[in-house]
């Protein structure tokens, strides 16, 4: 991942993996990434957010895992800071792992990059 420079404000930021827009920001020394971002461009499902609710409920809660995921502001498409679930690289490889999708394979490689 990219090591953020003294004085260089890159916490939160877009990346972008096949043109889908995924929003990161720099926490305890890692990059966390938006997990509606990541599930909306695995899954290309219209509406993510449902899809990650499903997928939080069917793999996490019901089984009673410890969630893999924190709450961390990011810029919504209104343009405000919203608290939004977020993980960092090793939680975003379990979470694909909960995602049947033929874009999960190039996804693990782009997150190693």
């Amino acid at each position: 991942m990219t090591k953020l420079e003294p004085g260089n404000d890159n916490r939160n930021k877009l990346v972008l993996f096949q043109s889908k827009e995924i929003r990161r920001t720099w926490f305890e020394e890692e990059w966390y990434y938006s997990v509606v971002d990541i599930v909306g461009a695995l899954s290309d499902s219209p509406t993510p957010r449902q899809y990650w609710g499903k997928v939080k409920e069917r793999e996490f809660t019901k089984i009673q895992l410890s969630p893999i995921w924190v709450r961390l502001k990011l810029r919504a498409e209104d343009g405000k800071m919203r608290q939004t679930d977020c993980v960092n690289t090793k939680s975003a490889l379990r979470l694909i792992q909960s995602i049947p999708s033929k874009k999960a394979e190039p996804f693990k490689r782009w997150l190693a990059n």
